[in-house]
């Protein structure tokens, strides 16, 4: 993919990688606090017609919580972004790597929260 994110693509219909990923999510210890559907927003905004495209804000409180602690200006790069989209006729799932976000804070307290958010969302990513 980049050097930023993860991503899987599946052989599922949009809504029900949606609904996996979200389950997976939740499994993992986060909740989807925000949820942009990017299809809709460039309908209304611009007119535009767009492939189905969802960001989902995902928060682990407790590993949020840390991170805060760690560096109160971490919040600037919070939530974990997750998006689902539509691709030839299949969907892709990626995340945010959150240890690059820990490369760009110059706090070695934060690397090793980095590390767990990255390792809960690759396990919620592999198993949609």
């Amino acid at each position: 993919m980049n050097t930023y994110g993860f991503s899987k693509t599946v052989d599922m219909a949009f809504e029900a990688a949606l609904e996996k990923v979200s389950a997976e999510l939740q499994k993992e210890g986060f909740g989807v606090l925000t949820s942009i559907d990017v299809e809709e927003i460039l309908k209304k905004k611009l007119n535009i017609d767009f492939r189905k495209y969802k960001i989902l804000g995902a928060c682990n409180p407790p590993l949020a919580h840390k991170a805060l602690e760690a560096d109160e200006e971490v919040g600037l790069l919070l939530p974990c972004n997750v998006i689902v989209y539509e691709k030839n006729g299949r969907s892709v799932v990626a995340a945010f790597d959150p240890l690059s976000m820990s490369r760009m804070v110059d706090n070695s307290r934060i690397e090793p929260i980095a590390a767990e958010v990255r390792m809960r969302l690759e396990r919620a990513i592999a198993a949609v």
